[in-house]
């Protein structure tokens, strides 16, 4: 048990949950030719790909995502939802793509999962971490090796309803974006500011020098609600068994635990991330 936090509790995933996304750049090749290399770059960095034929026809049906393109394989066999959902594109103006089952799954990056249906949807809330210094992001949350899809979830609803600028999570080690982690979201996915990045070490290479980052631990006795936070600062919460990985915790300016009673030792990490979301420093 390290860095405040408790292992994992996977709920188990029933056999008649919908299918429903999974991070990934689309397959497909913007049609306007005269876009840059940083456009194009920054255009599939804001992409989020969701498969799954309940999945794609509640977003396609929702006025508050915006439907890129809408991907089909041409073995699917008849069925209401898939006409439905073409006839959602076509309303919608969203252009439609066919393909065989073996490029779809290219695109959905989930053959067995997939049901033959993925919707390529812009994020406009997705950015890399070139843009923290326009959009003045000061107070970050960023996540180092979180594996529960839950609680990537969770902590995305919590930095969307709180103080925080906004969530850094690197493609590499944490969970991935997909079904779970949505759900658990419930529609905050598409809200909360969220910062991405190749790896923790990548990030915290770039943003040592900006920003002070500080480690949650058990390790210290620097209480959380004593931190200074009138620099730009990113919170570190790390894996739900091991804490903050040892690269990413030489980095840190300073470790910092939650005061906690009744010889309680952890707290679970969605939990870690509500606390700091509210700090009352931030809220002011």
């Amino acid at each position: 048990m390290r860095n405040g936090i408790l292992p994992d509790h996977t709920p188990e995933v029933v056999a008649d949950s919908a299918p429903y996304a999974v991070l990934s750049a689309p397959k497909t090749i913007h049609t306007q030719n005269s876009m840059s290399y940083e456009e194009k770059k920054a255009h599939f960095a804001n992409m989020l790909t969701i498969y799954g034929r309940k999945a794609v026809e509640e977003a396609l049906m929702s006025n508050d995502i915006n439907a890129y393109k809408l991907h089909l394989a041409d073995s699917n066999k008849p069925a209401t939802i898939l006409k439905h959902c073409e006839q959602l594109a076509n309303d919608k103006g969203t252009p439609i793509a066919w393909h065989d089952k073996r490029a779809l799954s290219f695109i959905s990056k989930n053959a067995k999962q997939d049901q033959g249906i993925a919707l390529d949807i812009s994020m406009d809330n997705f950015f890399t971490l070139d843009d923290l210094q326009s959009r003045k992001a000061k107070h970050l949350i960023m996540l180092d090796n979180v594996t529960n899809p839950q609680n990537v979830g969770m902590i995305i609803r919590s930095v969307a309803a709180g103080f925080v600028d906004g969530l850094i999570i690197p493609k590499k080690g944490c969970a991935e974006l997909g079904p779970l982690a949505i759900k658990a979201s419930v529609g905050a996915l598409f809200k909360a500011p969220i910062y991405r990045c190749e790896t923790s070490k990548q990030a915290v290479d770039i943003l040592k020098d900006d920003y002070q980052l500080i480690n949650l631990s058990l390790d210290t006795d620097i209480d959380f609600y004593d931190c200074p936070l009138d620099k730009p600062s990113i919170f570190i919460l790390g894996n739900e068994s091991e804490g903050v990985s040892r690269v990413v915790a030489n980095a840190c300016d300073m470790q910092v635990k939650i005061p906690m009673n009744n010889a309680v030792e952890s707290l679970n990490v969605a939990i870690t991330s509500a606390l700091i979301a509210y700090h009352p420093a931030l809220r002011r």
